[in-house]
């Protein structure tokens, strides 16, 4: 049995609203088994043989956990061109000019995170300007939202696609105004690109899993939810590579999301919804109502305000959307459905009301994003079984532009997370990693302050700011709720998973801006130091 005193803490108990006097915490077998001060928890353990791990009066928070990223993807991106620093379409272009320079002639260029919108001007590169940098590569180059592409002539000619192709029913290729390509890849279209791309070797993929872990740990995440297996390729795979991480000391935790192609195979291997162990747990079935705001994929009601020839675009048909759920209700599974536009909200609800969650189910279905919304949606989302999965940082990465995009009638319930809560809906905190930066500081900052982390201003939509500990509870409760775990995990408290994030400051009396330099010196999991500064 292993048994651990952690002493010396100023712990956030039994609620993330403060710290209280009591500095020690004993756990067993991975469980909180007694709180208080430190002397008094040595005389219970008196005449029993544990280990002790000093805290030197840091402050403890339960552990976080990032509801909605992308463990494979942030892997991936860590180790590719990343233009998330890029200012302008130049600087864009430079990037990749010094990538090609010292890339074998053939192989692919992959980037990802580049956004038109921070640029000044706010214009993206076209398809001659990628062939100008490099015609001996195929480029191809993911937009920060995963929605929307760009590709070189030579991406193109790969992939099989020219002047001729027709866009596929859930995308489209980007045309100039003589109906020719110019390098843009919208949402279902840019499949034959990635049909082309070869096949990352196991080995890759495992390596790509591992570092995202430990990038994870080191920011003081105790647990991720994901969706690896677009990535992987299939659920034994999965297995293989967490088991092995384990096995060779990795302490992180994840839960998975079941991408819908990969129904049929978890019918076969008898994998429902659920903890498989006290590392990796199987949970809803994903997938996508629609695209994003930034590409004007998002499905919406109306058009967009400063598009009015577009409303975006539905992945799947409300046919199509409903079939699936009927099929995961088949299965026992809940459903996590990636929506952002209220028009595809209205989708979504529509097939989670004519196929209702089992009220025996341990999880919640799941709704993902929810960025645009209005008064009855909230509604229609209160009076079902499902968590919210929000992603405060995307306040930080969308403001100011994205007022003008959708229009002045839709921002009463735009990134409305006040208005969520304030309806009774349970909502779990997540980055979107890579597609946002997975530290959970960020995304806690984001949300009370609703500013970039450079600016001073009263936020965008102050209204929906969240206070200190409402930022916190959703990346610790509401993460645990959105799991079906809400009894085990989240909380400092007797009988709960010994999970703890350590940080150097309290947070609860430094302004907000201090969270954007909040160090992490310890992340432990189930009871193991995982990370330690």
């Amino acid at each position: 049995m292993s048994l651990t005193l952690f002493k010396n803490g100023k712990l956030a108990f039994p609620v993330p609203t403060g710290f209280g006097k009591e500095d020690g915490i004993i756990v067993e077998n991975g469980k909180i088994i007694a709180i208080g001060q430190t002397d008094d928890l040595k005389l219970q353990l008196s005449g029993r043989s544990y280990r002790t791990v000093d805290w030197e009066g840091a402050y403890v928070l339960p552990g976080l956990v990032d509801s909605h990223m992308h463990l494979s993807m942030h892997g991936m991106k860590l180790g590719m061109l990343d233009f998330t620093t890029a200012k302008s379409k130049a600087e864009m272009l430079e990037m990749l000019r010094k990538r090609a320079e010292i890339t074998p002639s053939g192989e692919w260029i992959l980037g990802l995170n580049w956004n038109e919108n921070a640029f000044k001007p706010a214009v993206a590169p076209d398809i001659h300007e990628l062939n100008a940098v490099t015609d001996r590569h195929p480029v191809f180059l993911t937009r920060t939202c995963f929605h929307a592409f760009l590709g070189n002539s030579e991406a193109f000619r790969r992939a099989g696609v020219d002047e001729n192709t027709p866009d596929p029913v859930s995308g489209a290729y980007g045309r100039n105004e003589h109906g020719r390509l110019n390098g843009w890849i919208y949402e279902e279209a840019s499949q034959p690109f990635n049909r082309a791309q070869p096949e990352p070797e196991y080995a890759v993929k495992k390596s790509s899993i591992k570092r995202a872990c430990e990038d994870a740990l080191r920011l003081g995440l105790t647990a991720a939810h994901t969706e690896d297996l677009r990535f992987l390729g299939s659920i034994e795979t999965m297995f293989r590579v967490y088991k092995e991480l384990r096995e060779e000391g990795l302490v992180f935790r994840t839960h998975q999301l079941i991408y819908y192609p990969f129904l049929e195979e978890a019918q076969k291997l008898g994998v429902g919804a659920g903890v498989i162990d006290e590392w990796l747990a199987v949970g809803a079935v994903k997938l996508f109502a629609d695209g994003a705001i930034g590409g004007r994929t998002a499905l919406l009601r109306k058009p967009y305000h400063d598009a009015p020839g577009t409303r975006g675009m539905a992945i799947l048909t409300q046919e199509q959307l409903e079939d699936i759920t009927a099929r995961a209700r088949g299965a026992g599974f809940p459903i996590a459905v990636h929506a952002i536009g209220d028009g595809a909200a209205d989708m979504v609800l529509t097939s989670m009301e004519k196929h209702r969650l089992d009220s025996a189910a341990r999880l919640p279905d799941r709704f993902i994003h929810a960025q645009v919304l209005d008064e009855e949606l909230v509604a229609r989302m209160a009076r079902l079984r499902l968590a919210a999965d929000i992603q405060p940082r995307f306040v930080a990465s969308d403001f100011p532009w994205v007022l003008e995009r959708v229009g002045p009638g839709r921002t009463g319930y735009l990134y409305a997370w006040r208005k969520l809560l304030d309806a009774g809906i349970a909502c779990a905190g997540g980055s979107d990693a890579p597609i946002e930066p997975l530290d959970p500081f960020l995304g806690i900052h984001a949300a009370v302050t609703r500013c970039k982390p450079e600016e001073t201003h009263d936020g965008y939509l102050p209204a929906e700011k969240l206070d200190l500990g409402e930022a916190l509870h959703l990346f610790t409760t509401g993460s645990a709720t959105a799991a079906g775990e809400a009894d085990l995990r989240g909380k400092i408290s007797e009988g709960y998973a010994a999970d703890f994030t350590v940080i150097k400051q309290n947070i609860f009396e430094a302004p907000p801006d201090e969270l954007l330099s909040q160090k992490v010196l310890m992340t432990i999991v189930n009871g193991t130091v995982a990370y330690q500064a």
